[in-house]
């Protein structure tokens, strides 16, 4: 929406707006806008306060599922691990261990057991249905848990991330910061049905994104995939990708990408946005724009203020 004033001749104030058709809309918009900001402006310390009561007065239903262990993942994930360290390590030997190349560059893999699966989406079913504080994943998610508030982050996303993926991101996409992947943001949404079915057409907050598929029992629901931010809508033909339980697909953060609807059941995915400094320092993301930083909490969205620190900062225009 965009709004431009002319001054008539008697001297009154016209408005010609794009998007609204009265002051009432209008008025309400601009409310909008402010809200979205005060609330991107206090996110980070509501979200420690949230982090401190739940630490405070939740309890855990599974507690082994907080700390990640190697009984967790597949299998498949292991050997595709070995290999991304061993001397020889290739992307075309690691290509022979990888499950699919569901769509350019989106490659589908095994990532935990059936076993953690469940116990993970019975902890996280436990934590929604207590008293404690919940901060949702983002502005299109409604349904979901933010990991780093129920404290899964420390002992579980982080050595996730650090051990078992960046080894594989190394090679897969070099190109854009696969190799030096040093924070992210993890959480998990649900679809089911009377709450969210669905994901529209989007991209991420991230170098390089994992998706899961955790469960439960549902049907349809696949993912799909168009071409990279840049590419024109009119240009662009996308590719359904089945996603399936225990499978995750590793794609990078610009790839446009959603989720079709569920037409049954309740499902669980976790998603974990994983962010290089090193690349966004030189370019935001989600504005394009070369980053204007501020001080921030905790991992904010994986700014640094230079190679060399470890000051929390975020983009002043996203």
């Amino acid at each position: 929406m965009f709004v431009s004033s002319q001054k008539a001749s008697s001297g009154m104030i016209i408005k010609i707006s794009l998007g609204c058709v009265s002051e009432s809309q209008f008025r309400d918009v601009i409310g909008k806008i402010h809200a979205e900001i005060e609330r991107r402006q206090n996110y980070k310390l509501k979200s420690a306060e949230r982090a401190a009561t739940i630490k405070e007065i939740y309890k855990p239903l599974h507690q082994h599922v907080y700390h990640l262990q190697e009984s967790f993942l597949a299998p498949e994930l292991l050997q595709m691990v070995k290999h991304c360290a061993s001397t020889d390590a290739t992307v075309e030997g690691l290509m022979k261990l990888i499950q699919t190349e569901a769509a350019p560059r989106v490659f589908r893999f095994p990532v935990f057991r059936k076993e953690f699966c469940n116990d993970l989406i019975e902890e996280l079913e436990h934590f929604e249905q207590s008293d404690a504080p919940k901060g949702r994943p983002n502005t299109m998610n409604n349904y979901g848990i933010l990991l780093n508030e129920l404290g899964f982050d420390e002992s579980f996303i982080t050595p996730l991330r650090e051990v078992y993926l960046r080894p594989l991101t190394a090679l897969l996409y070099s190109d854009c910061g696969g190799s030096c992947l040093d924070s992210h943001k993890a959480f998990v949404v649900k679809y089911a049905m009377r709450e969210d079915l669905e994901l529209c057409y989007h991209y991420d907050n991230a170098e390089v994104t994992l998706n899961v598929s955790l469960g439960k029992d549902f049907t349809e629901g696949n993912l799909f995939f168009g071409g990279m931010r840049q590419v024109p809508l009119s240009e662009t033909e996308c590719v359904e990708v089945e996603h399936h339980v225990t499978e995750g697909l590793l794609h990078r953060g610009q790839h446009m990408h959603g989720a079709l609807p569920i037409s049954s059941g309740t499902r669980w995915n976790l998603i974990i946005w994983m962010r290089a400094s090193r690349e966004r320092n030189k370019l935001c993301p989600m504005c394009g724009k070369r980053p204007t930083l501020v001080e921030s909490y905790g991992f904010s969205d994986g700014f640094t203020m230079d190679p060399d620190t470890s000051r929390n900062v975020s983009c002043s225009l996203t």
